[in-house]
């Protein structure tokens, strides 16, 4: 592959990861008030039994931790997720799906697959 090749193959990637994303963004929003991050966060809970340790959440999310502080922290306002301490551990600090959370996931989350139908299909 040419250096040429390689480049157009990024920017073509970049293009439609941008792409993806804001639409993404937009119809969560709009449909369900949620951004992409809190959808994935929503997600990753779900799909972990509804609780995980915050160090795991942003490696499986790729956030930095100050930026899933943030993102959590929306969450939590808004009665969609809780930070708790570990019992075991209490320098361990974990996220917990509410069953508000639970249920604003489950609403959106056809939103979130059609946009990904349209955009990556």
């Amino acid at each position: 592959m040419t250096d040429t090749e390689l480049v157009n193959a990024w920017r073509g990637l970049l293009e439609r990861y941008h792409a993806t994303s804001c639409a993404l963004d937009r119809e969560l929003n709009e449909k369900h008030q949620l951004g992409v991050s809190e959808f994935e966060v929503l997600e990753r809970l779900d799909q972990n039994e509804e609780c995980m340790r915050i160090q795991e959440l942003a490696a499986s999310v790729h956030l930095s931790q100050s930026a899933l502080s943030r993102v959590v922290a929306r969450l939590e306002r808004d009665f969609l997720v809780t930070r708790e301490i570990c019992a075991t551990d209490r320098r361990g600090v974990y996220v917990k799906l509410t069953d508000t959370g639970a249920q604003r996931y489950t609403e959106a989350l056809p939103t979130q697959r059609a946009v990904l139908a349209d955009n990556l299909a």
